[in-house]
């Protein structure tokens, strides 16, 4: 592997994570209800001092934890999706010059046209093999350890787990929660289906692995 093969996947993760980001402001857009991981940062913020920002960002810190105790490696991906997929989601949302999204049905179409997106968008920077975000990195992680069922169904299994955790917790539940809950998943398992696209099957590498061809060593 050389430099410009490592620039080049940089600009490859770049473009997938601006496809996701658009994926998430339609989902946001849409104005249905919350998505799973975001009513347990909810519940977490009604039980601690933390607001619902600082949940939010304290969750994802445990789930790198857990992503290293599933031996996922930590990669450059990694960090620029923790550098800009918030900054890009935000970058949408500003720049929609649509009004607030008012019918259910239409709703519907947009979030599962983002979950679509979102699909795509994680297949574009996985694809670069330089690890992802903690949460993506969490599917991989516990998609390995039930090799025989489908990535989209690990993915529903996930999310209905965090859901739970958030109702418990008194998170707030919509028709968007249980869309993103079941939803999500189905639409990644038919577009990774029709790109023939396996998450576990990519061979990441980690930070120090791609620093050493960056130095020429």
């Amino acid at each position: 592997m050389s430099r410009k093969t490592v620039f080049l996947q940089w600009l490859q993760i770049v473009a997938g994570l601006l496809v996701f980001s658009f994926g998430v402001h339609l989902t946001i857009y849409a104005n249905i209800g919350l998505a799973p991981w975001d009513c347990l940062g909810m519940g977490i913020s009604y039980h601690t001092p933390l607001n619902y920002g600082l949940s939010m960002t304290a969750m994802a810190v445990v789930i790198l934890i857990i992503d290293l105790c599933l031996r996922e490696r930590i990669g450059y991906g990694t960090i620029i999706d923790a550098l800009l997929t918030g900054n890009l989601v935000q970058m949408f949302n500003d720049l929609n010059p649509f009004p607030e999204n008012g019918s259910l049905w239409l709703g519907i179409v947009l979030m599962l046209t983002g979950f679509a997106f979102m699909a795509v968008g994680m297949w574009m920077y996985m694809k670069a093999a330089q690890c992802c975000g903690p949460r993506d990195s969490l599917l991989v992680g516990v998609g390995k350890r039930l090799p025989k069922a489908p990535i989209g169904l690990v993915e529903i299994l996930l999310w209905a787990g965090v859901l739970l955790v958030g109702w418990l917790l008194g998170g707030p539940v919509g028709v968007g929660t249980l869309i993103s809950t079941f939803g999500a998943g189905a639409v990644m398992q038919v577009v990774y289906h029709a790109i023939h696209f396996e998450p576990r099957d990519v061979k990441h590498r980690s930070v120090m692995e791609i620093t050493r061809v960056l130095l020429g060593k």
